[in-house]
């Protein structure tokens, strides 16, 4: 598994309550593109709607050498996933007041371009100040123990 891109933000202002994998609808510049890692998804964000789960503000650079047939580099992007999760995650978002974002990109073994999404809370700021002050003092042991 090789993670092309990463959404850090999630982890600090978003409690994760449930993560899933989806494939991505794509076409052929953009795989291409998202192999060699030109994504950013800092920006972007699920939408629920009848036809499904579609990622949103995802940014894919496309090259410049591509001419016929190039797709636009922030279109919505149709996630795949069973019908069974689908239904399941409107309901979650809808019912209880819950959001889907994207945590990251990767190649799974067979080469299939994955989307790592989660269904996730969010935080307030107590929470968030709560997390750095963990993630400090375990920054703060490790230097310890690395001195012993």
């Amino acid at each position: 598994m090789k993670i092309l891109a990463n959404n850090k933000k999630v982890k600090y202002d978003y409690e994760i309550i449930e993560t899933y994998e989806a494939g991505i609808s794509l076409l052929g510049a953009e795989v291409k593109s998202i192999k060699s890692g030109k994504i950013s998804i800092k920006e972007s964000f699920i939408s629920v709607n009848d036809k499904g789960l579609f990622l949103k503000n995802a940014q894919v650079t496309i090259p410049a050498h591509i001419t016929m047939d190039r797709p636009k580099e922030k279109r919505d992007r149709q996630l795949l996933l069973n019908k069974s999760e689908i239904k399941d995650l409107k309901r979650d978002v809808e019912r209880k007041g819950l959001t889907i974002m994207p945590i990251n990109i990767f190649l799974n073994n067979k080469g299939f371009v994955k989307l790592e999404i989660a269904l996730v809370k969010g935080k307030k700021n107590y929470d968030k100040r709560e997390t750095i002050k963990k993630r400090d003092q375990d920054r703060q042991i490790k230097r310890e123990l690395k001195n012993y």
